[in-house]
C-alpha cells in the first residue's frame, strides 16, 4: 500500500500538512475539506474557532500588516538614503540612546496587548467549561422554571450575562429569548427561578443554560460589533485518542469503553475519490450541539491531533495523559477533517482524522452498533440503563 503511493502525493499532502500547521487551510466545495490553491481558514465551525478567527483577524492581522510595511519602507528609505551613491562618506557610531528604548518598549507593549487576548482564548481551550443545562417540557401554562445554582462559590450564577434561555417549539424550531422575555430572582443564591412572560406551547422545550463559561465571538474590547458569545456546558461525552505509527485508535469511556482504529483510507474505497488522504476508515461520531472532551496520548512517538474546522490542536504524548475540548456544531450531517500535526515518522502525512457529527437519535444507533461489535448489550436500552446505573451506585458506595 506504501509503495504505490507516489512522490507526487507525498509532495502534496506534506503541503497540506505545512498549511495546516501555519493555520491556512483551506475550503473547497466539500464540506470542510482543504483545497489546493486558496488562502486563509476554513470557516470556524465552533464558536470557539469564531474567537480564534476574531483575534486572528482583529488583533494579529493589523499588527503584522502594520510591522511588514513599516519594516519595508524603513528598508526602502535605508536603500535610498544611504546608498554609496547618495552618502559617499559613512557615518560612524554604535549608540542611540533614544532608538534603543523605542525598540524596547515598542515590542513590550505589542506583546502585552496580544497577550490580553491570546491568554483568555489559551485558558478557554486548555480549561474544560462548567455550565450547565436544564430542560423542561412546557405544558402550555406553566411561566417559571427553577435552575439549580450549585457551583462553587466563585462561578455561582450571578448576573443576568451567566444566564441563557431557550424554546424549542414542537416542529424543532429553536430560539434563544431575548432578556425582555423573562426575569430573574435568585441570582447569587443556591436556586434561581426563571419567569417567562409567556407560556410557550405545549409541547415545547424550554432549555435553561447557566455558568460562567462564555464562548464565541463577542464585541470587541467590548465596545465594538454584536455579541454572538454564549454560555458552554460542561462535557456530555469523552473520546480518548491515541496515536501511534501511523494511526488512530479512540475509545468512548463514557459508554463501555469500546475502541476502533482509524487508518488512512484507499482511494479504491472512497465514494468520492477527491477525499483521498483527508479521509479515514472510521469516523469518530458525536451528538450535534454536545461538548466533548478529547484526551490525547500515545504509544510510541509524539503525534498531534488537530481539526482545523474546530481550530484545535493538542499534542498526544507517550505516557501522558493531554486533553481539550470543543462544542460540536448544533448542525448534524457535516463530517470534518483533520490529520496529526506533529511529524512523527515516514507515514506522519497518512495519520487524517474524520469526526462526524449526527443527530441524538443516530448517535444513539451508532454507540449500540459499535458495543455490538464489542460483544456488549445495548446502551441505549432500558434494562442496560437500569444495570449500569445500579452498578455506579454499588460503586460509589
Amino acid at each position: 500500500m506504501k509503495s504505490e503511493m507516489t512522490m507526487t502525493n507525498i509532495f502534496k499532502t506534506s503541503i497540506a500538512t505545512l498549511a495546516m500547521l501555519a493555520g491556512t487551510t483551506l475550503m473547497a466545495a466539500h464540506a470542510q475539506v482543504p483545497t489546493d490553491g486558496d488562502l486563509g481558514f476554513q470557516p470556524a465551525a465552533t464558536p470557539l474557532a469564531e474567537e480564534v478567527h476574531q483575534f486572528h483577524n482583529l488583533v494579529l492581522l493589523p499588527i503584522i500588516t502594520f510591522i511588514s510595511l513599516f519594516v519595508l519602507a524603513l528598508l526602502i528609505w535605508v536603500i535610498v538614503r544611504y546608498n554609496r551613491r547618495a552618502n559617499p562618506v559613512a557615518h560612524k557610531f554604535s549608540h542611540n540612546t533614544t532608538v534603543e528604548v523605542l525598540w524596547t518598549l515598542i515590542p513590550i507593549f505589542i506583546l502585552a496587548y496580544i497577550a490580553v487576548f491570546s491568554f483568555d482564548l489559551l485558558y478557554k481551550e486548555g480549561v474544560l467549561p462548567d455550565g450547565r443545562k436544564v430542560s423542561y417540557v412546557s405544558d402550555g401554562t406553566s411561566t417559571a422554571y427553577a435552575f439549580e445554582n450549585d457551583f462553587q462559590e466563585n462561578r455561582m450564577v450571578t448576573n443576568a450575562r451567566h444566564m441563557e434561555i431557550y424554546v424549542t417549539t414542537p416542529a424543532g424550531e429553536r430560539s434563544k429569548l431575548d432578556g425582555e422575555a423573562y426575569t430573574l430572582e435568585g441570582l447569587g443564591t443556591p436556586e434561581v427561578l426563571v419567569s417567562l412572560d409567556s407560556a410557550p406551547a405545549a409541547g415545547s422545550e424550554i432549555t435553561v443554560v447557566g455558568g460562567r463559561s462564555r464562548i464565541g465571538r463577542g464585541k470587541f474590547l467590548d465596545l465594538f460589533g454584536e455579541d454572538n458569545s454564549e454560555i458552554a456546558t460542561r462535557p456530555t461525552l469523552t473520546i480518548k485518542a491515541t496515536g501511534y505509527q501511523w494511526g488512530w485508535n479512540y475509545a468512548y469511556p463514557d459508554y463501555g469503553d469500546f475502541e476502533f482504529d482509524a487508518l488512512l483510507a484507499q482511494k479504491d474505497d472512497l465514494d468520492d475519490s477527491s477525499l483521498y488522504l483527508l479521509a479515514a476508515t472510521n469516523d469518530i461520531v458525536v451528538p450535534a450541539g454536545e461538548t466533548v472532551r478529547i484526551i490525547t496520548t500515545a504509544r510510541d512517538v509524539i503525534h498531534s491531533w488537530a481539526m482545523p474546522a474546530f481550530t484545535l490542536k493538542i499534542d498526544a504524548v507517550p505516557g501522558r495523559l493531554n486533553e481539550t475540548w470543543f462544542r460540536a456544531p448544533q448542525t448534524p450531517g457535516t463530517t470534518y477533517y483533520g490529520q496529526c500535526s506533529e511529524i512523527c515518522g515516514k507515514d506522519h502525512a497518512y495519520m487524517p482524522i474524520g469526526l462526524r457529527v449526527v443527530s441524538d437519535a443516530e448517535f444513539e444507533a451508532w454507540v449500540d452498533e459499535q458495543r455490538a461489535l464489542a460483544g456488549m448489550d445495548p446502551y441505549f436500552d432500558d434494562e442496560t440503563r437500569l444495570a449500569d446505573a445500579a452498578d455506579n451506585s454499588d460503586a460509589a458506595q
